[in-house]
């Protein structure tokens, strides 16, 4: 019988101890975050759910005592109490959402495919300015959007939301960085075959950019869906769902529940489609890369 060394056994076992010590560690802040993501969900459902009267209870309550559908009912009759139905906000806002999501993930491609395997002059200076400009919120060009598109000629017209929304820096610098992991040996070879910029981008390197392709386009969506563009829409036939839904939320208190459960109606879609393409997101972010 070979002789068991009591020393190792015991330090093996102190290892697994710490490792399943921290794995419980780490599970439990996992969940302690996750509860904190959820919460707001939950409220907004709870909040949909209530009567309201039961709104303005203080201290608020975390559950619904008597729940109702009735906010989402009236959250219907007053949007389709206005002068287009409401069928028509929901055409127009995934219109919109539908056009901002493929031009910007054609647009963000192409771009991204450029600044990443085109050596030209000015590139690394582009490739600066992108970044900083990711440090600058949208409020910061509302003014000048609004000039432009006036010049333009596009206010009360659907190509004000869609034109300045397809020009994105976070998608094309996170296209940028996914693109510039091809190795350069594989367009070398392409263009050896005689393969043009256009054929390489689309045929070579967009089918190994699915996962930045797919959270690109949750990112797209979610931006696109939200979109409300209050200074730029004002005939009622072509505002959004958001517009109506901050309309009929800015009404007064009697609207509460209906804000509450227009919200719940704005959450899905994003939900949806981020459930969708969750496993593309992990693979996005948990790159591997494609090596030499």
């Amino acid at each position: 019988m070979p002789q068991v060394n009591t020393a190792e056994l015991k330090a093996s076992n102190r290892q697994a101890g710490r490792k399943i010590g921290g794995t419980i560690a780490i599970f439990s802040v996992l969940l302690v975050v996750g509860a904190f993501m959820l919460f707001p969900i939950y409220l907004t459902v709870v909040m949909s759910v209530k009567p309201v009267e039961e709104l303005f209870i203080f201290p608020p309550k975390l559950y619904a005592m008597r729940p109702t559908l009735d906010n989402f009912s009236d959250m219907f009759d007053a949007l389709n109490s206005n002068r287009v139905p409401f069928s028509r906000y929901v055409f127009n806002s995934v219109a919109v959402t539908v056009s901002v999501t493929v031009l910007q993930c054609i647009f963000c491609s192409m771009a991204a495919f450029v600044l990443a395997k085109c050596r030209f002059p000015g590139s690394k200076f582009i490739n600066g300015v992108i970044v900083v400009s990711l440090l600058y919120q949208s409020n910061v060009i509302y003014i000048m959007q609004y000039i432009v598109m006036a010049k333009l000629g596009l206010i009360d017209n659907p190509l004000a939301l869609i034109l300045p929304s397809i020009a994105s820096p976070m998608g094309l610098f996170l296209m940028r960085q996914s693109i510039s992991q091809i190795p350069d040996s594989m367009i070398e070879a392409a263009k050896v075959d005689g393969a043009g910029l256009f054929r390489i981008c689309w045929q070579i390197v967009m089918p190994n950019q699915k996962p930045a392709l797919m959270t690109l386009i949750i990112f797209a969506f979610q931006a696109a869906w939200n979109i409300q563009g209050g200074s730029l829409i004002f005939q009622e036939q072509y505002k959004t769902l958001p517009t109506v839904v901050m309309q009929a939320a800015s009404s007064g208190l009697a609207r509460a529940g209906v804000a509450m459960a227009a919200a719940v109606f704005m959450l899905v879609p994003p939900i949806v489609v981020f459930t969708l393409a969750q496993r593309q997101v992990i693979e996005t972010m948990a790159h591997s890369g494609i090596k030499e």
